[in-house]
Parts: C-alpha cells; sequence; structure tokens
C-alpha cells in the first residue's frame, strides 16, 4: 500500500513538473513569445530532479520539452513544408539536451558541487544552440535568445556575447532557485550566495543594457518601405513583360516616397523573375527612377543566368552603375534549385555605410558580422515571411543590429515592414497587408556603433563549451571521491 502510494505521488510530481515546463515553453517561446516565461520554464523539472530517480527525471524532462515545442508543430510541418520527422528529430534533441543538462545539474548538486550545478544546464544548452548553427540549414534560429527580443535592457547582452550569451544567462535564474531551495533548509547561507550572486550578475547586465539604450545612436536619414500582399503584386511574376509591367507598379509606389524625401526605398525579396535577356529592360525602369529622384532603391528579383538562378537584390542608386547582391542562405525546399551568393554589398553615402542581404541571411551570425566589420551603418533588407511567422521571423533580424551595431530596414511580403536601431528597439513599424501597397517612411539612424561582440566573435560558445568540460571533469572527481 506504501509503494502505491508513494508511486502515485511520483507520477502526479512528474505529470505536474511536466504540465508546467510545457506550458510555460508553450507560452513562452515559438512565434509570438511572452518573454518572461522562458525565465522559468525549466524550474519545475528541476525541482522534480531533486526529488525523484534519474530515470523518471529523464523522462519528464524528454516529455514536457516535446509537449512544449508542438506549438511550433503546423509552423514547421504545415507551412514550410518540413516532414513530421524533420519537427520530431529537431525537438528530440533539445528533448535529449536538455535532459542530459538537468540530470548533470542533479549529480553535481548531489555531490556537492554547488556552482558547477548551477552552469551545467546552460552550458548544455549553449552547446547545442551552438552546434544547430552550423548543423541545420535554419543558422540562429531556434535560439531561445530570440524570446527576448522585447526585454530591451537584457537584449543589449546581445552586444557583448551575442544570442549565446543571452540564452545562457536566461537558463541560469531558474537553477540558481532550485538550487536555493534544495539548500535552504541545511545550508541558507550557501543557498543565499548562490541566488545572490545569480540575480546579481542578471542586474548588472540590466545596468549595463540600460546605460547602452540612453546612449545615442547618431544622425538619421530618411528611408522608405514599400511591400504588398495583394494578388498579383505579392506574387512571383513570369519574366518578360508581366515583370516589367509589375515593376512599374511598384516604382509609382517608390516615386511617391521619394518625393516625400526617402533617400533610400526598399521593396520585398522576389518581387518577379528577370531574365538575363531582358534585364536592361527591367532595369532602366527603376534605374532611371533613382537617377531622377535622387533615391536609391532596392529591389528583390530573381534572376535567371540559364543555367543559373539567383534569389537578388538589384541596387539602383543615383547616376552610379547598378550593384546587386545575391543571397547566401537559402530556404528548403523553395530554394533548392537557387545558387547561393558568396558576396557582399556595401555602398559608401559619403560619411556613411550601408549594407544589403536578404531575409534568410539575416538567421546568421558571421555574415552580419562582416558587414558590421565593414563599419555598415545601416542594413537595407528586401524580404518575404509566411505570415503566421511576421512577429518572430521578421524581428530575428533586430539582433542582428543590436549585435553589430547597425540599423535595420527591412521590408518583408507576408510579414512586415520594419525599421529598427542598433540597440533593437522599433522604430517604425507596419504590415504589408495593411493597405494594398503598405508604404513606411521612418527617419533611420545610420551611424555605425561598434561592439563588443563584433570585436570577440563567437567568444562566448567557447568559453560555454570549456565550461562543460570543467564542470564534466568536476562531476568525474567528485564521484571518484564518493
Amino acid at each position: 500500500m506504501e509503494f502505491a502510494t508513494n508511486s502515485l505521488g511520483k507520477t502526479a510530481a512528474g505529470v505536474i513538473a511536466v504540465v508546467c515546463t510545457a506550458t510555460l515553453m508553450w507560452f513562452g517561446n515559438g512565434l509570438n513569445p511572452w518573454w518572461p516565461c522562458l525565465w522559468f520554464a525549466m524550474l519545475p523539472v528541476l525541482w522534480f530532479a531533486l526529488r525523484h530517480s534519474w530515470w523518471s527525471t529523464a523522462i519528464v524532462a524528454v516529455v514536457s520539452m516535446m509537449l512544449g515545442g508542438l506549438n511550433l508543430f503546423y509552423y514547421l510541418h504545415s507551412v514550410l513544408g518540413a516532414p513530421i520527422m524533420v519537427w520530431v528529430a529537431a525537438y528530440a534533441s533539445v528533448a535529449v539536451a536538455f535532459a542530459a543538462g538537468v540530470l548533470l545539474f542533479r549529480a553535481l548538486l548531489f555531490r556537492g558541487a554547488v556552482w558547477s550545478a548551477l552552469v551545467a544546464l546552460p552550458a548544455v544548452w549553449v552547446t547545442l544552440e551552438y552546434a544547430r548553427n552550423f548543423a541545420t540549414p535554419h543558422g540562429t534560429g531556434g535560439s531561445i535568445a530570440y524570446t527576448q527580443l522585447r526585454f530591451l535592457p537584457f537584449l543589449q547582452l546581445a552586444s557583448v556575447t551575442g544570442p549565446w550569451g543571452m540564452s545562457f544567462v536566461l537558463l541560469l535564474l531558474a537553477p540558481a532557485v532550485a538550487i536555493g531551495i534544495y539548500l535552504w533548509p541545511k545550508q541558507r547561507q550557501r543557498a543565499v550566495r548562490v541566488i545572490g550572486a545569480t540575480v546579481g550578475l542578471i542586474v548588472l547586465i540590466l545596468i549595463f543594457g540600460a546605460v547602452r539604450l540612453a546612449q545615442p545612436t547618431g544622425e538619421t536619414v530618411q528611408m522608405g518601405l514599400i511591400a504588398s500582399d495583394e494578388k498579383p503584386y505579392s506574387s512571383i511574376v513570369d519574366e518578360g513583360k508581366p515583370a516589367e509591367q509589375l515593376f512599374q507598379i511598384y516604382a509609382a509606389q517608390a516615386e511617391m516616397l521619394a518625393e516625400q524625401g526617402a533617400k533610400a526605398i526598399v521593396l520585398p525579396e522576389m518581387l518577379a523573375v528577370v531574365l538575363e535577356t531582358r534585364r536592361q529592360q527591367a532595369d532602366a525602369i527603376f534605374q532611371s527612377l533613382a537617377d531622377r529622384t535622387g533615391a536609391t532603391i532596392i529591389v528583390g528579383t530573381i534572376h535567371v543566368v540559364v543555367p543559373l538562378t539567383y534569389n537578388e537584390a538589384r541596387v539602383y542608386a543615383p547616376h552610379v552603375v547598378m550593384a546587386s547582391y545575391r543571397k547566401h542562405h537559402l530556404l528548403p525546399p523553395f530554394e533548392s534549385r537557387t545558387t547561393p551568393g558568396t558576396t557582399m554589398t556595401v555602398l559608401p553615402r559619403g560619411d556613411e555605410t550601408w549594407g544589403v542581404a536578404i531575409c534568410k541571411d539575416m538567421d546568421f551570425t558571421r555574415l552580419l558580422r562582416r558587414y558590421g566589420e565593414a563599419g555598415v551603418g545601416v542594413m537595407l533588407v528586401p524580404a518575404w515571411d509566411f505570415r503566421v511567422d511576421r512577429s518572430w521571423h521578421g524581428h530575428i533580424a533586430v539582433m542582428r543590429g543590436v549585435e553589430d551595431g547597425f540599423s535595420m530596414v527591412r521590408s518583408a511580403k507576408g510579414g512586415y515592414l520594419t525599421v529598427s536601431d542598433s540597440r533593437g528597439r522599433i522604430i517604425a513599424e507596419s504590415r504589408s497587408d495593411a493597405a494594398p501597397f503598405s508604404t513606411l517612411m521612418a527617419n533611420v539612424p545610420v551611424e555605425h556603433h561598434p561592439t563588443i561582440y563584433l570585436r570577440l566573435g563567437d567568444w562566448f560558445p567557447w568559453a560555454a563549451m570549456a565550461l562543460l568540460v570543467w564542470v564534466l571533469l568536476r562531476l568525474g572527481w567528485r564521484r571518484n571521491a564518493h
């Protein structure tokens, strides 16, 4: 009877831990995250781990993470067209890593290695995020750091560590609280030190963020954005005269923004298919407009140079030969037959430097860090989102600006027209379906701001991996000592 009671109690505790963590993950992560949730999402499982066996802890950790990840199933499977097994593989790897981190935390704490236990889960998680950054075509897209984009003081940490440090600190509070609760009955001073040190670190980070937010962002330039979700303006138009006709329609909208004072105008990604044989006719439409108005116009196209196809941003500057940028990071399976680009496009403008990239390129830190190293003050980005991900994927670009010290001007079909500064503040924003042709004008800071992350690069994930090696060694030493 006592065994049955204990077993029932363990099952109930496991269910509670699963439900709480999965719920906090569901609302704290995904396409429209509520940022406070992630700070405590792991705590129920950590609490369970300190009261029950390792194998039941592993089951609870895996199940809670898999259930919490179901909020992205529709997006990955139905919107992006990924097979079900892709979702299973992606979240199984996260769930297993989470379980490993929790078990490592548990083992270290039970052996008295309190500070090693504190950093065990964050070190495991950041190591996984950094590995996935190279192993998948989505770069940093799965990082939990993006859940904190609206927490502006904390977001400034990205200027030092990139997204990796944000993920680490985000996962530090729950282990600290769990350790404090565990130690409180017999080692209150130690519990206070652990919680105090963790809270103190977070407070220092937020003070740094507040100071950085208070600093001026420099001179501004007026820029315009245009996008449409209304067919046929939003669809990829076939090559030849249909494409040129669509360009004429967009050019009329761009001319109105130029007349209002826009010095740069960004149109969406993949407006139309342009064959190399008709490139001059298509280019003439926007080049003549740029020459006449003095505005620089960035237009997203599919450029076909048989047998190759490029996702291209064409840059029409006044009285200058047309430049182009070819997208580096392509979205499978939609762009599987498209050839990736390999070069940057930087536009000197007197004392200013502008850069050009396309949509999914914003998911990758290395390419944008190269733009930061070139002294870019603003990135001009044609894009195309999937409506349901307009908030999540559309705002990933914001963090690149914080990391590398530039503003972001991103115009997306099926998403937002967004202008953000080097601190991650949204200066202006409008939905692409707000009108048949949604337009936006904003004064955009164009001054480059050097950052620690720009100087040191991905130093933090390597530090996290070194920390993981250290805590594993600590576990070995403690196990031998016992």
